[in-house]
């Protein structure tokens, strides 16, 4: 058993019990919705079913970051066991997370000053954010020590990476992302926005493709031109969807097919209600290991 425990936040959205059988504890954002504040726990408070159909309903969930005193309070008890900690945070450009994290590090370590905590900043989100957690749990699991797994994902966090597409622009109209204008032009032309997550850890749109086949093939074709090694990429491919898992499975069946040395069958996640917050009902998400982002 490894001397340290490797921590990450909600917002890695992997199922919650991946994270249970991989002994990496999480601390959880939260999110309002219809006047009431709830954790997020991966959909055991509210199944993900129950959250996208409130959203497409006409529900506006509001979110909020973990804080400083929420950060102590989850370091605290593995100090106290004399384990020290490294902890994996939510993207610094979508969430000021990390730098709570880094206070309360600063705070909770005067009281131990013989512990250690070293925090990364994934500069990720979403599954994407669970792979380079994941890795770094293999790397645990296989005996390297902290610092090597610290300096190891602080190395490669920008090698992981982050596409996106949307089928349904109605919650980017209601939380103010698009135009009301946009919106309706986006969805008479069958327009599907293609991002992916930047350098700096940012959500960026890259294309308007027109109509769902097409960007599908699209994100594929992102992942042969990224992925280490192009089609003959061996690692893991994770995706995530909010409350469009048949979207999601088109892209896997390609890319199983294109891609037939992947270590294991693509895993398809949730997005989770704090992300799903902001994207609505209809995204899907690819994430890989491929070179490194530079813009």
């Amino acid at each position: 058993m490894s001397d340290y425990v490797l921590t990450c936040c909600s917002t890695a959205d992997m199922p919650f019990e991946y994270f249970e059988k991989r002994n990496i504890p999480l601390v959880c954002f939260h999110y309002t919705m219809n006047g009431e504040e709830y954790l997020d726990d991966l959909g055991q408070t509210m199944s993900f079913e129950e959250f996208y159909a409130r959203i497409a309903a006409g529900s506006m969930p509001t979110t909020s970051q973990v804080n400083v005193g929420q950060f102590i309070r989850f370091f605290e008890p593995y100090l106290k066991e004399g384990k020290d900690i490294l902890h994996i945070s939510f993207s610094s450009g979508l969430s000021g997370a990390y730098n709570s994290a880094c206070i309360a590090r600063e705070e909770i370590l005067q009281k131990y000053p013989d512990r250690r905590i070293l925090i990364v900043d994934s500069l990720g989100a979403s599954s994407g954010y669970g792979l380079l957690t994941d890795t770094a749990a293999d790397m645990r699991d296989n005996g390297t020590t902290l610092e090597e797994v610290y300096n190891w994902v602080e190395e490669n966090k920008l090698n992981v990476h982050h596409w996106f597409f949307s089928t349904d622009l109605t919650h980017y109209k209601r939380g103010g992302r698009i135009s009301a204008a946009s919106a309706v032009v986006g969805t008479l032309l069958n327009i599907c926005p293609l991002m992916n997550m930047s350098y700096d850890g940012k959500l960026i749109p890259r294309a308007k493709i027109h109509g769902k086949r097409h960007v599908i093939a699209e994100i594929v074709h992102m992942m042969e031109a990224h992925a280490q090694k192009g089609t003959n990429y061996s690692g893991k491919c994770f995706i995530s969807n909010s409350a469009c898992y048949d979207d999601a499975r088109k892209v896997a069946d390609l890319i199983e097919k294109k891609f037939p040395h992947l270590n294991g069958p693509v895993m398809i996640n949730s997005v989770g209600t704090v992300i799903g917050s902001h994207t609505g009902p209809g995204t899907v998400a690819l994430f890989f290991l491929g070179d490194k982002r530079e813009d």
